[in-house]
C-alpha cells in the first residue's frame, strides 16, 4: 500500500474511476476513462503509463485497462476513505449530498489517514453510543437547519445521561 503515499489526486481519481468501470464491465477502456474524467486521451495515456510503472495496472497501449492485484487494494482503499467522509459529512454533518460528494472527493486526497480513520471510528462510534446515535445525530440536522436546539429534550437528555 505504500504505492498510495505517492499517488496525485488525479492518479487516485483515475483509479477510483478504472476500478468502478472494472466492477461494471470487467475491464476498462481509455475512451470510457476519459469520458468519466472529462480529459483527453492523450492525458489518460499519461496517467497510465506513471499508474502502470507503479505497478497499479496492467497497460498496453491500444488495449483493455485492468487493476493489479495492489490497484485493486489502493483502489478499494481510496473508495473507502471518500465513502467514509461522504459518511461524515452527510450523516453526521448533515451535508447535502451533492456537496458531500464533492467535499469527499477533495478531503479524500488531502487529509491525512490517520484523520480520515478518525472519522470513520468517531461515525462509528456516535453511532452506537447511548449518548449519541442515530437520535443526537438527526438533533444535530436540525440544529444546522434551525441554528437552535429543543432546549427541554436537551434537558431531558442530560437528566438521562446523569441517572445512568
Amino acid at each position: 500500500m505504500d504505492a498510495i503515499m505517492d499517488l496525485s489526486a488525479s492518479l487516485e481519481d483515475y483509479l477510483e474511476v478504472i476500478y468502478h468501470i472494472v466492477e461494471e464491465k470487467k475491464v476498462a477502456r481509455a475512451k470510457e476513462i476519459a469520458s468519466r474524467l472529462k480529459v483527453s486521451r492523450s492525458s489518460v495515456t499519461e496517467a497510465f503509463r506513471s499508474l502502470s510503472q507503479k505497478g497499479l495496472i496492467n497497460y498496453s497501449p491500444y488495449e483493455v485497462i485492468t487493476l493489479t492485484a495492489t490497484g485493486q487494494q489502493v483502489a478499494e482503499d481510496i473508495i473507502r476513505r471518500h465513502g467514509a467522509l461522504k459518511d461524515f459529512f452527510t450523516k453526521v454533518l448533515a451535508v447535502e449530498d451533492r456537496l458531500a460528494e464533492v467535499g469527499a472527493c477533495k478531503v479524500e486526497h488531502a487529509a491525512p489517514r490517520e484523520i480520515i480513520e478518525r472519522i470513520i471510528h468517531f461515525v462509528r462510534f456516535i453511532e452506537t453510543c447511548p449518548r449519541g446515535g442515530t437520535e443526537w445525530i438527526e438533533h444535530f440536522k436540525t440544529f444546522c437547519q434551525t441554528g437552535s436546539t429543543r432546549k427541554n429534550e436537551c434537558e431531558q437528555c442530560i437528566t438521562s445521561c446523569l441517572d445512568k
